[in-house]
């Protein structure tokens, strides 16, 4: 049986045609969803994603708009600019990138977003109410980008052996969660874990999500396995994956590209999450 190619391309296209009437609908009444942009340095791999997201807003009709600081900006300056834009009634999301200049304390930005225009899951209140499974909460784009993906391509999760390399809570704690709630049985692996690899064969559906180029080979693979790559890395200026994808693809039975997979379909997740709250404000 061939493998599958899990291209995210495909996956955004539908999720345009989608998302297309909603924003006609609100534009309807008067409201243009806005995204804003809080950037803080010059990361590279944050400049490639906020390019994405100006893309597929572009492509959407949803306002993008980047608010970059220098990465010297004191702490209080940029919560006073956060409260601003939850005092804004036209911006409907913010989106605080990561990662964040060391020097600048994550928790105490996540405390000031108003949790209605939180749409990747930055605040610690939202954090709460994902991990409770309140529908409230947006989920973090990327892992929500992964179970689009699944869903796309009719990929059950129901009763399968899921592994996520990874526990960041950027990626790998929200999307087992996302895993559970789909009534898969998430093992979590990070850099302790004993024996790898015999873990990893295990998987039904494992998902690589360490930051690490390379790190899952075709030895961790059971074959026919679902391999999901979310890892995004910079070598002689091209991106690359967690995933030797050359070595894995015969073993499995679908895979995702670096690039073209989870990282074309994670912009168009964020823009999701900004129309619903758009349509939230409408609602009251």
């Amino acid at each position: 049986m061939a493998t599958k190619i899990l291209g995210g391309k495909e996956v955004a296209s539908e999720m345009h045609k989608n998302l297309s009437p909603r924003i006609l609908d609100l534009k309807a009444r008067g409201i243009d969803p806005q995204l804003a942009i809080v950037f803080i340095g010059d990361d590279a791999s944050a400049e490639s994603y906020i390019k994405g997201i100006k893309k597929a807003g572009r492509a959407l009709g949803v306002n993008v708009r980047l608010e970059h600081f220098p990465p010297d900006t004191k702490q209080v300056n940029l919560k006073e600019h956060l409260e601003a834009l939850n005092q804004e009634p036209k911006v409907h999301g913010v989106v605080i990138m990561r990662p964040l200049p060391p020097r600048i304390k994550e928790d105490s930005l996540g405390d000031v977003l108003r949790p209605e225009k939180d749409v990747d899951c930055f605040g610690l209140i939202n954090v709460g109410r994902f991990m409770a499974g309140d529908a409230r909460a947006f989920p973090p784009a990327t892992p929500q980008a992964v179970m689009e993906i699944l869903k796309h391509y009719d990929i059950p999760v129901q009763g399968r052996q899921a592994v996520v390399i990874g526990r960041s809570m950027v990626v790998g704690k929200p999307l087992a969660m996302l895993l559970l709630k789909g009534n898969a049985t998430v093992n979590i692996c990070h850099s302790h874990t004993t024996d790898l690899s015999a873990v990893c064969r295990q998987a039904d559906i494992l998902v690589a999500a360490a930051g690490h180029r390379g790190l899952v080979v075709k030895d961790m693979i059971k074959p026919g396995a679902v391999v999901i790559d979310v890892g995004i890395n910079y070598s002689e200026g091209k991106i690359r994956g967690d995933v030797d994808y050359d070595a894995v693809y015969p073993l499995a039975s679908a895979i995702t590209p670096v690039p073209g997979g989870i990282g074309t379909v994670t912009p168009v997740v964020l823009l999701k999450h900004v129309v619903l709250s758009a349509e939230r404000t409408v609602e009251g």
